[in-house]
């Protein structure tokens, strides 16, 4: 609630400029020894996972696919909630931005159906 309305102040605040807040998430080595082993929210893949939750929060995922291309590059495809179209449709071209820059992963959104 108060990231929603912080949010939005700050982009008023900036005037046309869109705003995401993103938590500091740490990413941990494999470890060899059994002894010492890193916890799961450590791992790549789960603070990957969690960026993107971050990143388009008021918005919930319905769905993800990976797609691999003939290249061998791969893309994200990221379903989110069509209920909340009108709030965030125009922040799509932003959330792919942040996620690119932050995780080098090409990502596209949509909305589901």
């Amino acid at each position: 609630r108060v990231q929603q309305r912080l949010v939005r102040e700050l982009e008023k605040k900036f005037s046309g400029k869109d705003v995401v807040i993103v938590g500091n998430r740490r990413i941990m080595r494999p470890t060899k020894s059994l002894k010492d082993q890193r916890p799961r929210s450590r791992t790549l893949t789960a603070v990957h996972d969690a960026l993107l939750e971050d990143l388009v929060y008021p918005v919930e995922i319905v769905g993800k696919r990976m797609r691999y291309k003939l290249d061998g590059s791969k893309l994200l495809r990221v379903f989110l909630d069509p209920k909340d179209r009108n709030t965030s449709e125009y922040k799509l071209e932003t959330f792919a931005g942040v996620y690119s820059k932050m995780t080098g992963k090409a990502v596209t959104f949509e909305y589901g159906n």
